[in-house]
């Protein structure tokens, strides 16, 4: 298998109960918002990223405490990140928060925040 510099880590909370539909939805918001706070203050993270094929990696936490602890965490770092607020159009109430990207930034980095984390 081939060894990636750079990956993209999304953070789900487990308490939710989201369908699979929903959980791919807010993916993609933490993926690209996330992707973009690298783009604006890490540039060559993002390039990187970028070329070695973007690899993502969700996991999970059991509750929206957690979520929050691992954004102040990932901002004291300096890791790129984007906390997803729902808009309330479907499964969940407007204000909800679902999931949190960290990164595209160096593996190593990413890891020290999320390794112990299971995969979603």
């Amino acid at each position: 298998m081939r060894e990636f510099e750079y990956k993209q880590v999304l953070v789900f909370r487990q308490d939710l109960q989201l369908s699979k539909g929903k959980i791919a939805a807010q993916a993609g918001h933490a993926a690209v918002s996330a992707a973009q706070d690298a783009n604006m203050h890490y540039k060559k993270w993002w390039e990187a990223w970028l070329y070695e094929g973007q690899r993502k990696i969700a996991v999970k936490v059991p509750t929206e405490k957690e979520l929050h602890e691992l954004e102040k965490a990932a901002e004291e770092v300096g890791l790129p990140h984007a906390l997803i607020v729902d808009a309330g159009l479907t499964e969940i109430p407007e204000g909800t928060v679902t999931c949190l990207g960290i990164g595209p930034a160096p593996t190593e980095r990413i890891d020290r925040l999320t390794s112990q984390l299971k995969l979603l």
